[in-house]
């Protein structure tokens, strides 16, 4: 289950709402244009430093807009002058471009934008100084382009290209209606090369293998990859590493992963490859142990374009460089041959630590309590990052890991109405457990705050301080905000990532509960007004919270698992299951039996908000009809709104708004004596 931004949402996807008809929604001005002020702040998409650290371009949204995105460029010698624009829009219409990619020179802005006819995105390459002239256009594939990234000599472009299927959106999209004689379509996404010169696009790696992830080798002479046979959106947790010759498309197996693998980074002479394996819930939530493979000069068990997958010969065994630590990986940059980098989650922290390439200890490079986005140059020192935290919006930083200086003030206006924002740490089952508290501004009375827990999705995945409008709406609100990574989040190291393997709905449940009773213990909190609420996982782990206890008044659940028996054979990705699981439904029901909230629905007293994607393939919108047809039956306040045209990861701009607005006036309604006076609006930005 996707896990989810956690530079904007915490939960799993942007929550949204509203069905084909109009829901009505209770007028709420004051929050209303809190939201609307907030949405007007400026979001950093992506930021990527030149390789020699001498400019930083970086993705901005377009306040206003649902889809539209903006390049900028600035040169950090020269912090007087303005940012430039690089756009393939001719008029400077908006569009949305971005998947930004240096040149080796620094010299060059690759990019895939929607500036050309249709709203397929093609790549675009572009003088990175705005003096080159408007930017040339690449590609014109009918189909779906990702991640452009430069050959090592600078005269093609990398990317990763799905042919003829224009509609592919993922598992994260709404998926295609399904009528008639059911198929599944199996859309292959490959490696493809792309000629700056004369802008011809070469597919290579074999139609066999769908490619998630790639890097080119320091030669240019081949590209690692994590891949999987065809479907992609299912078999992601089934993904290997390959090399894939970027001549010839011959690809041989470097790495058969016990769990899920991606990142991979080539070291800098070429011998020895990195990537990060763990246990991940979730296609892009990456998570886990960075492992190390050396790479023979002369690769065995070759396949060619073509064949199946299939390779009998052995590879060579990885050495594991962060066994143990007590923190998550998450990106890999592998600069210098004796210092292999990487950003990680520590405790409910962001840093950037470092791993010698034999073995030895790891260094902490840098720790803070934000969030932080991280783009290393390339002497692995030198670095762009954007950094927010709960009471803080996001701008772009440069400079020496940890040592950085502001390069934008896109939301110099923006402020958040929160009080004090605290890490809380506790006990549950003899392990330590950590996550974040954040407080409404204290009223005069002194009256103590009602709490929303929220639970992230996932599970894999962990809630750093993050900017966020939910959170922020909520604190306007007058409540109080607790953000728990309970066992199965990362942050603590793998064994604390597995520990709710086989066991979902308890330890990690039990967990949840011990965080709130340590909130109550040490915080200006009223234990009687208590809501709960989460996406997907956490959308599950609420519908699990009320038919376990009557601790919480009021739950919002959202795109939640009720009954992982009937969900194993309705979703489209029940290949994540088994790693959790251990056994398929067929196999062992009873594991998925016991885990089930729907077998406990006969306690809910607790008036629960459900709300789905209409189009939801990672969690079908089947099992929010079937917790909320069982609450009804039961006599139990509920109401269930299903977004229409949307899939896990809700996208309008009037869902997202009317999702919020709603979830509001959900924990309004029901949590005891819940008049809150509202909170200060936030101002806009001057943007």
């Amino acid at each position: 289950m996707r896990a989810g931004s956690l530079g904007w949402v915490l939960g799993l996807g942007v929550w949204g709402a509203l069905a084909s008809a109009a829901v009505p929604v209770s007028a709420r001005p004051d929050v209303g244009a809190t939201y609307d002020a907030l949405q007007r702040a400026v979001r950093i998409k992506q930021v990527a430093l030149s390789p020699e650290g001498a400019r930083v371009a970086w993705v901005e949204s377009v306040p206003g807009t649902a889809e539209s995105t903006r390049l900028q460029v600035r040169e950090l010698a020269h912090p007087e002058r303005a940012p430039v624009r690089i756009t393939a829009s001719k008029d400077g219409a908006p569009c949305a471009e971005g998947s930004l990619a240096w040149s080796p020179d620094g010299r060059r802005l690759a990019f895939l934008s929607t500036a050309g006819e249709g709203t397929a995105r093609q790549l675009y390459v572009a003088d990175a100084s705005g003096d080159g002239g408007p930017a040339r256009r690449l590609t014109t594939l009918k189909g779906v382009l990702a991640t452009p990234k430069w050959s090592p000599d600078g005269t093609s472009v990398g990317v990763l290209a799905i042919e003829g299927a224009e509609d592919a959106q993922g598992p994260l999209g709404p998926a295609a209606r399904e009528t008639g004689v059911v198929q599944e379509s199996s859309p292959v996404k490959r490696f493809a090369v792309v000629s700056v010169e004369d802008a011809r696009l070469r597919l290579v790696s074999p139609a066999g293998l769908f490619i998630y992830e790639y890097a080119w080798s320091p030669d240019g002479a081949r590209v690692a990859v994590t891949a999987a046979p065809p479907p992609g959106d299912a078999n992601w947790w089934d993904a290997r590493v390959y090399a894939v010759e970027a001549a010839t498309g011959e690809t041989s197996l470097l790495h058969a992963p016990t769990w899920q693998v991606a990142e991979p980074a080539w070291s800098p002479d070429g011998k020895q490859l990195a990537f990060i394996e763990g246990l991940m819930s979730d296609e892009g939530s990456t998570g886990g142990d960075v492992l190390v493979v050396s790479v023979p000069e002369r690769l065995a068990a070759k396949l060619r374009p073509g064949e199946k997958a299939e390779f009998p010969a052995k590879v060579p065994p990885a050495r594991n460089l962060t066994e143990g630590l007590k923190a998550t990986a998450t990106d890999l940059f592998w600069s210098t041959p004796e210092r292999l980098v990487f950003a990680a989650q520590a405790q409910g922290e962001a840093a950037v630590m470092a791993a010698p390439p034999r073995g030895g200890a790891v260094e902490t490079l840098w720790r803070g309590p934000e969030h932080v986005a991280v783009s290393l140059g390339r002497d692995g020192v030198t670095s762009a990052v954007v950094r927010d935290a709960v009471n803080r919006a996001p701008e772009v930083w440069t400079g020496p890991l940890g040592a950085w200086k502001q390069v934008t003030r896109l939301n110099a206006d923006v402020t958040v109405p929160a009080g004090e924002v605290r890490s809380v740490t506790w006990t549950s089952d003899g392990q330590p457990v950590q996550g974040w508290l954040v407080l409404p501004v204290p009223e005069l009375s002194g009256r103590k705050a009602p709490m929303v827990t929220v639970v992230h999705g996932g599970p894999a995945a962990g809630v750093l301080s993050t900017f966020s409008p939910q959170t922020a709406l909520l604190v306007a609100r007058g409540y109080a905000v607790f953000m728990p990574n309970p066992r199965g989040s990362y942050g603590q190291g793998e064994a604390f990532v597995q520990a709710n393997r086989r066991d979902f709905g308890y330890g990690d449940f039990r967990d949840v509960l011990a965080g709130v009773d340590a909130v109550l213990a040490s915080a200006p909190v009223d234990p009687a007004r208590q809501g709960i609420m989460g996406w997907s996982y956490g959308g599950f782990l609420t519908m699990w919270a009320v038919t376990r206890t009557q601790r919480f008044q009021a739950a919002v659940a959202g795109a939640g698992i009720a009954n992982w028996q009937s969900y194993y054979g309705t979703n489209h990705i029940d290949t994540w299951m088994l790693p959790y699981f251990g056994a398929s439904v067929y196999d062992e029901p009873e594991v998925y039996t016991r885990s089930s909230p729907i077998n406990g629905v006969k306690q809910v007293r607790t008036p629960t908000l459900v709300l789905h994607g209409e189009r939801d393939v990672e969690v079908p919108a089947s099992q929010g009809y079937e917790f909320h047809r069982a609450l009804k039956t039961l006599g139990v306040k509920t109401q269930l709104v299903i977004y229409a045209d949307e899939g896990h990861g809700l996208r309008k701009p009037e869902h997202q708004k009317d999702r919020l607005l709603r979830t509001l006036d959900w924990f309004d309604a029901n949590l005891p004596a819940a008049a809150v006076a509202p909170g200060p609006k936030v101002r806009p930005s001057a943007r």
